[in-house]
């Protein structure tokens, strides 16, 4: 077998391609990651210099988050050319799972740089105070992050406006459960950590220079430092399961039950596996019993309208297997298969 055999998709009856086309195999996402970086890095040469006017710990440690940032935007689109490359003898299954791994590395660069950094600026700030510490003056920090806030605001913008359009009507942190697409949601949260530390910024520098207490500014520091710790492991907890391996919930299991065992030559829809390869790029197998009066040509056509039937239902899918079976074996398979399903919804 070639590379050009192992590059072929699934084909339907009628010809049509299952594989859904690589510019738009994941969404509009990569909008939402470009718009992103260019906002972070305008942002991040802006806070530095206004840290070193200013001195501020909080405003480094909003510099440092924002070149971060940039950095993981880079990652992610990175991660997307990566994966969109197409199967070899070596990766016969694709590369897909390439956008995860990058995600990963996303989320150690948030824990590791983002928020340890700025934890240590914050903490070295607040140990090397001393009485005679002078607070400078706050008014370039306020004109950066207001700039800033309205900058991060239209990238955050059109983050939402490509997460709520992919999510529909589920609620967001469900939507972020089940995503297959971590680029969806990684811009958002770190947009909304981004302005939620832009506020952090904001009442450090601000309660410092109202109470003369340089302590503030280190505070905000290292409470910025802690956000993006946890904006990091929410994304290490979701992008693990990806890496691990994730199929389709059990509400869809039993959807796709259904569409197999709606098709009149076959007796009983036995075990059925997924795995998502990536966020569109969905494998499944399923043990089938079929009918015992149909022939042999009859079973592939069979076969046939099961994937389009599939396919249809669930357009992410890629590379189906049907497995004819026994009807012992497939009533078992079955019966365990709804157990783990039921488990699963309760």
């Amino acid at each position: 077998m070639d590379n050009q055999e192992l590059q072929e998709p699934i084909r339907l009856p009628d010809g049509q391609d299952a594989r859904v086309e690589d510019e738009g195999e994941y969404g509009e996402s990569p909008r939402a990651v470009i718009a992103a970086v260019l906002a972070n890095i305008a942002i991040g040469v802006v806070k530095f210099i206004a840290a070193f006017i200013s001195g501020s710990s909080a405003m480094i440690s909003e510099g440092v988050h924002s070149i971060v940032d940039s950095g993981n935007g880079l990652l992610i689109l990175f991660g997307m050319k990566r994966a969109s490359r197409k199967p070899d003898l070596a990766h016969p299954f694709g590369y897909s799972m390439e956008l995860y791994f990058w995600t990963l590395v996303v989320a150690v660069m948030i824990f590791a740089l983002g928020g340890g950094i700025s934890i240590y600026e914050g903490v070295h700030r607040i140990m090397s105070i001393t009485p005679d510490t002078v607070l400078g003056d706050p008014m370039l920090n306020y004109i950066i992050i207001a700039i800033s806030a309205v900058i991060e605001g239209v990238s955050l913008s059109v983050a939402l406006r490509e997460f709520n359009a992919a999510r529909g009507s589920v609620k967001p942190l469900e939507f972020i459960r089940e995503a297959k697409d971590p680029s969806l949601f990684t811009v958002v949260l770190e947009d909304t950590a981004a302005e939620t530390g832009l506020v952090l910024a904001f009442l450090g520098t601000l309660l410092g220079h109202i109470t003369g207490n340089a302590y503030f500014d280190g505070i905000a520091s290292v409470l910025i430092g802690v956000l993006l710790a946890c904006v990091a492991i929410i994304l290490l907890r979701e992008t693990k399961g990806l890496l691990i391996g994730e199929g389709l919930s059990g509400e869809e299991l039993k959807r796709l039950a259904h569409i197999v065992e709606a098709n009149p030559n076959v007796e009983k829809c036995g075990r059925i596996l997924s795995l998502y390869l990536g966020p569109q790029d969905l494998l499944v197998t399923v043990d089938v019993t079929f009918a015992e009066t149909i022939d042999r040509s009859s079973i592939d056509h069979t076969i046939d309208s099961i994937e389009r039937a599939i396919v249809t239902a669930f357009p992410q899918t890629t590379r189906i297997f049907i497995e004819p079976e026994n009807l012992e074996t497939t009533a078992a398979d079955a019966k365990l298969a709804a157990k783990m399903i039921n488990s699963q919804l309760h």
